[in-house]
């Protein structure tokens, strides 16, 4: 692993980090904030997920969340949203929604991005381990979130693994990929036209099929833009009702799909996580 820059933050250290992924045939980065502590104590650790377009920079320099993480003792991982590289498929000068900076968090199974399209398994299985062995991190206590793509990406990780993640929070997810413009186009390229098999990659979907988790926490804006069209929080809610799963959801008035948005509410969301990670 290499370490690209290191800067101090609120009493921590705020560092971005590059390395050879065996799961996506790519170099890939990421950030990490770590607070100040104990020597030899270990830290619960929260994993954002970020939205179309992109990297691990967006939430890092824009997401005002270090002083949260400072205050609750919480270590904040960033990766990015897809791999990157001359020889990795997808232009996002032709499709800003579908390849470079929209893995989706899925493992492909369509040529040509099965080979380097393994994000479902980079986040859940590569990225989580490689933090346990260079960083302070608590594997027992970890939780996740994410915004927009990347909310959808956190929302069906917390579904497919509730014993691994105690907290679950989303700032406007797409909640139901199989029926929204973004995820039908997503979730078509990269596993197919079996729409059986986009199911485990839908909160909705998951929720229908019988997939539980304790808590959900979602913020959207109402004067979003993707709101209508994409975001369709109010299938989500009636997925949550009809399966007896705790949904705080809420519309905040003005804000829309941007960091100015995110930012906003991102201590909230952080608190509620550090109080689901104690020990």
């Amino acid at each position: 692993m290499q370490t690209v820059s290191t800067n101090r933050s609120y009493g921590g250290t705020q560092g971005v980090y590059r390395h050879p992924s065996a799961e996506t045939n790519t170099d890939m980065a990421f950030s990490v904030y770590v607070p100040d502590h104990r020597e030899g104590s270990k830290l619960p650790v929260v994993t954002y997920l970020s939205g179309l377009t992109c990297t691990h920079a967006n939430v890092t320099e824009k997401g005002e969340f270090r002083s949260a993480c400072a205050e609750h003792g919480l270590i904040f991982v960033a990766p990015d949203t897809s791999p990157r590289g001359a020889d990795v498929p997808g232009d996002p000068a032709n499709s800003y929604d579908f390849g470079l900076g929209a893995g989706f968090y899925v493992d492909a199974t369509e040529a040509p991005f099965a080979r380097n399209y393994r994000m479902w398994s980079y986040v859940t299985e590569e990225l989580p381990k490689l933090i346990a062995e260079h960083f302070p991190a608590d594997p027992q206590r970890q939780s996740i979130m994410g915004h927009s793509m990347g909310g959808h990406g956190a929302l069906t990780c917390a579904l497919r693994h509730p014993d691994r993640y105690r907290a679950a929070s989303a700032f406007a997810p797409i909640v139901a990929p199989s029926q929204v413009p973004w995820g039908l186009k997503a979730l078509g390229g990269y596993l197919g036209n079996n729409s059986k098999a986009w199911r485990k990659h839908d909160t909705v979907a998951l929720i229908e099929d019988g997939a539980k988790f304790r808590e959900f926490l979602v913020d959207y804006g109402d004067a979003d833009q993707f709101l209508t069209e994409q975001l369709r929080p109010e299938l989500l809610q009636a997925a949550c009702e009809k399966a007896k799963i705790p949904l705080t959801l809420r519309r905040q008035a003005g804000y829309d799909h941007s960091y100015y948005f995110i930012s906003t509410f991102m201590g909230d969301h952080l608190r509620w996580h550090a109080q689901r990670l104690k020990a």
